[in-house]
């Protein structure tokens, strides 16, 4: 069939692991920084050197090393969805007509670029990405759909699973 793509071509990657990219080296103490800072990043270092066992000051270095190496990417806040008015939470499938690298490339800048998509995937298996959306109420999702999605060429076909319950929520990653 032209213009099937072959999803098992795809590889799955983190954001800040790459093809290529060497894993980070971390040592135990940096795994406990990581541990404590993913519970609450306003911990102070005092706190933390507490925790584990170092000085305030090996905190900071060690701390200022893994933002360096890319290994902290962010210092965010968690906000509640529901206090901010955003009642429906969309996981959507989306299938693009194509799998060219324009095509993908489009996609990823215009998901990337709208303020109702909390999390984009591209990913393999029959589908070309998987979008997690906040929205206030049904008609502004489908006013999102619309301009994303049904007035895109670039898009085969979409379905939306709306979430009834979040039942666990997070970006605290498995330090080992």
């Amino acid at each position: 069939m032209a213009g099937k793509s072959n999803n098992h071509s795809r590889m799955a990657r983190s954001p800040s692991h790459r093809p290529g990219q060497r894993r980070a080296k971390l040592d135990p103490f940096d795994r406990a920084i990581l541990r404590v800072i993913q519970r609450d990043n306003k911990t102070p270092q005092r706190a933390i050197a507490e925790a584990v066992n170092l000085s305030a000051a090996a905190v900071q270095r060690r701390i200022a090393a893994m933002e360096a190496a890319g290994i902290i990417t962010a210092n965010t806040a968690v906000v509640d969805t529901a206090a901010l008015g955003l009642a429906i939470t969309a996981i959507v499938e989306v299938h693009l007509v194509d799998e060219r690298a324009a095509t993908v490339d489009a996609a990823k800048a215009l998901f990337r670029a709208d303020a109702d998509v909390q999390q984009c995937y591209y990913v393999t298996g029959g589908i070309s990405f998987v979008l997690v959306i906040l929205s206030t109420d049904m008609v502004a999702y489908e006013e999102t759909t619309r301009r994303l999605f049904a007035h895109n060429p670039a898009v085969a076909t979409f379905r939306s699973l709306i979430a009834l319950d979040r039942v666990k929520s997070g970006n605290s990653v498995p330090i080992a």
